[in-house]
């Protein structure tokens, strides 16, 4: 019997020791795998790409917006009154200066012209006899066989005589220029418009209120006008007294046109004109560049964008305007701080230079380095691990970028 007990007591001691065993393996091995999966679970730090800001001498340019405007504009009107007896132009061609475009009935005036002419026979035969008579008192007044009243008279005569002839002449020279003004010729060269009086129509010429024919456009060069603000008036100004620019109204300063549909400032222009006073109404002040326009595109009522300089050259600070992020009023780039985390740097913004970056006024140094991708996913704070590019090797992949969120967002 008490072999018995001591055979089933070393039975459960064996059963114990063998789970406990097994129960130590158990944990040993768990132990094993969960040190082995530790490292694996940990976060790897966010891979960024940062870049220096683009530092480099520039010289800024102002954008407005303008309309084309003919650099010469004529309404033909006549100036005789007359019935048009032809058009001698087809509606929308080129003319030159003399060129005849529209002829009036010309019987008129040549019967007014030679009644003037004849008057003036007239009074060329008159001034005759009156100098014949003036010579015979002119000798009997020596001797006194003539009175003094038959010889003053006689002078007289003479000198109305000699009058009427003028007065003859200028008749003759006006109904010639009659004549002449019957032929109406283009002004300057140019497009011509459409014929506004066709054939057979009477017209009026000569005053203010005459029927207009047609108009004549000169559009090469060509005129750009747009008007500035009250401060960019006084910007200019300044920058002049400073010697920093030269002012539009002495200086040619050069001028960048792009049309509706382009892409590319391609136009060429220099100032030519800046307005004598600023506008009360609207507070703005005009300005107008010219251009050449010998291909015939640019037409008269064309809008236009213009870049006019507006600076003078200076080093500056740029940044693509899609890693720029915006806390209400404030905006922030992301730049890559000490250990390599993130931090933000407030700035203050300029405009859009012509390489498509953002000038910043203040807020950012050279040496700063602006992280350009994964900037939907970073906050301040957080460790990055950073890869340095050129934002010339980011262009392409920057323009595409999506909009950047504010701080309050990114918390979020």
């Amino acid at each position: 019997m008490k072999t018995l007990k001591k055979n089933k007591v070393a039975r459960r001691i064996g059963l114990f020791a063998t789970l406990l065993l097994i129960t130590i393996l158990i944990v040993a091995m768990s132990t094993k795998e969960e040190s082995n999966e530790t490292p694996q679970n940990e976060v790897a730090a966010m891979q960024v790409e940062v870049s220096s800001p683009v530092f480099e001498k520039i010289t800024e340019w102002d954008e407005y917006t303008g309309r084309f405007e003919a650099s010469n504009r004529v309404k033909v009107r006549a100036r005789v009154s007359g019935y048009v007896e032809s058009v001698n132009f087809e509606d929308g061609q080129m003319v030159n200066k003399g060129d005849v475009l529209f002829v009036i009935d010309r019987r008129p005036f040549k019967i007014a012209l030679n009644q003037a002419r004849a008057t003036y026979g007239q009074a060329q035969a008159a001034l005759t006899q009156a100098k014949e008579n003036f010579n015979r008192v002119k000798s009997l007044r020596e001797s006194g066989a003539v009175s003094v009243e038959e010889y003053s008279s006689r002078q007289q005569a003479l000198a109305g005589a000699k009058a009427s002839l003028q007065l003859a002449q200028s008749t003759i020279d006006k109904a010639r220029l009659n004549l002449e003004f019957a032929t109406v010729t283009a002004p300057i060269s140019g497009r011509v418009s459409r014929d506004l009086v066709n054939q057979g129509n009477l017209i009026d010429g000569g005053t203010s209120n005459s029927t207009i024919l047609t108009t004549i456009v000169a559009t090469s060069p060509i005129h750009f006008y747009f008007t500035g603000s009250e401060s960019d008036y006084l910007k200019y100004a300044r920058l002049a007294r400073n010697g920093e620019r030269g002012s539009s109204r002495s200086t040619e300063n050069p001028v960048l046109i792009k049309l509706q549909d382009e892409d590319d400032y391609t136009h060429e222009a220099v100032m030519d004109f800046v307005d004598n006073e600023i506008d009360r109404s609207t507070g703005t002040i005009e300005g107008r560049a010219i251009l050449d326009n010998e291909d015939g595109i640019l037409e008269p009522g064309m809008f236009g964008k213009a870049r006019l300089l507006g600076s003078a050259e200076h080093q500056a600070i740029m940044v693509p305007d899609e890693i720029i992020g915006t806390n209400q009023s404030v905006r922030f780039v992301y730049v890559l701080g000490e250990d390599n985390t993130v931090t933000t740097k407030n700035i203050e913004l300029g405009p859009l230079h012509t390489n498509g970056l953002r000038i910043v006024r203040s807020g950012l140094t050279p040496e700063d380095k602006l992280i350009t991708n994964n900037i939907q996913k970073i906050r301040p704070g957080v460790a990055v691990s950073p890869t340095e590019k050129s934002l010339t090797q980011n262009k392409d992949t920057l323009a595409f970028a999506k909009p950047v969120l504010s701080e309050v967002e990114v918390a979020k």
